[in-house]
């Protein structure tokens, strides 16, 4: 069967896909089946521990490594490049959500053996989410020439946004009464106090109440539109099929659940990824509007989705690596500002007076 091609009758964009009915049909009900499966897994509550963490996170790795090799033997490696290039964007950005995940859970106060389901449910809901955006940037490309300039568009945006958010000095806070989603929730249904383990509902004086645990995964899957504005976007900026766009979405979501538990120590330690993203976006961005010139403008020149995947890996490794530095310095002033504050401590108790006068 030859790959799908959707064609738009007022233009002449056409959007090429690898993907044939059956394999988007497979993909989406190997994703189901795979969510399914963490569902049963994290069934019963319980504390993951960083051999469990780091054992799911090798699983949910291996498999997307495992399909990239498939699309590259079966469609060429230029397509092969195209899916672990948009693949290893969306891991990426995925890393930077994980961020507002902590301060979530933290502001909301969630049980750790409550953790991964809520993660379980954010993950679920950002698939489906993403999906549905996906299928309106393959209309919007498919309709309008304009679409690419409008991605880039939003990417340099946000590349801005997460850039300043880098720079800032203030440590993020999250209250959970000013959120708008948990005062429109709170209008219609009365809130109980407590956390009543996996439940999201309980009975109240005869009322259907809402858990805190219905709260913090209705914040989750809020927090998923906004990410969602500038995942799927980036992911246009390297391929522009709309199923490459969405294996690489739905697997850097599959293992999010894991990677947080694995990641969440060390994420303080990474304090120049801000800086790595918005580069990365910035990068996919200007890819994008040189990609919209070039249609307008044959002699503009457009970015190999080689040099794209260089761009990207190499901004992240520097960034790694200055983050590492900058955490061991920042940790080596801090025991020399703590050791000397020691050294220079006085006791304020008075000795005892003596029973023998000087002479």
């Amino acid at each position: 069967m030859s790959p799908l091609v959707l064609e738009a009758a007022a233009t002449d964009t056409a959007l090429h896909s690898i993907a044939t009915p059956g394999l988007w049909i497979g993909t989406i009900a190997a994703v189901i089946g795979l969510l399914i499966f963490d569902f049963i897994v994290t069934r019963k509550p319980h504390e993951v521990s960083f051999k469990e963490a780091v054992g799911w996170s090798i699983f949910y790795i291996a498999i997307p490594l495992a399909f990239g090799a498939w699309v590259w033997a079966a469609h060429g490696s230029d397509i092969g490049v195209k899916y672990y290039t948009g693949y290893i964007v969306e891991k990426s950005l995925s890393v930077d959500n994980l961020f507002v995940f902590i301060l979530i859970l933290s502001a909301f106060a969630v049980p750790r053996v409550l953790q991964q389901r809520v993660l379980l449910i954010g993950v679920a809901g950002a698939i489906v989410l993403r999906g549905i955006f996906i299928a309106l940037g393959a209309g919007l490309i498919a309709t309008f020439d304009w679409t690419f300039l409008l991605f880039g568009a939003i990417l340099l945006a946000t590349a801005i946004k997460v850039y300043r958010d880098a720079r800032s000095d203030h440590d993020e806070e999250i209250d959970p009464s000013q959120m708008r989603i948990v005062k429109v929730l709170s209008r219609f249904f009365p809130v109980s106090g407590e956390y009543e383990g996996t439940k999201a509902t309980v009975i109240r004086n005869g009322r259907r109440a809402l858990t805190p645990l219905a709260l913090v995964m209705a914040a989750i899957i809020v927090t998923d539109v906004v990410f969602a504005v500038d995942s799927v976007p980036a992911v246009y900026g390297i391929t522009a099929d709309p199923y490459l766009v969405f294996a690489t979405n739905a697997f850097a979501l599959l293992g999010l659940r894991a990677l947080y538990f694995v990641l969440e120590g060390a994420l303080s330690k990474l304090v120049h990824l801000g800086y790595g993203l918005s580069i990365i976006l910035g990068f996919i961005g200007v890819k994008l509007v040189l990609h919209w010139a070039h249609g307008v403008w044959p002699g503009v020149p457009t970015v190999p989705t080689t040099w794209s995947l260089l761009v990207i890996i190499g901004v992240l490794a520097i960034t790694t690596a200055t983050s590492l530095r900058a955490s061991k310095r920042m940790e080596r002033e801090e025991a020399i500002a703590a050791a000397a504050a020691h050294h220079g401590f006085v006791d304020p108790t008075p000795e005892p007076a003596s029973d023998h006068p000087r002479d």
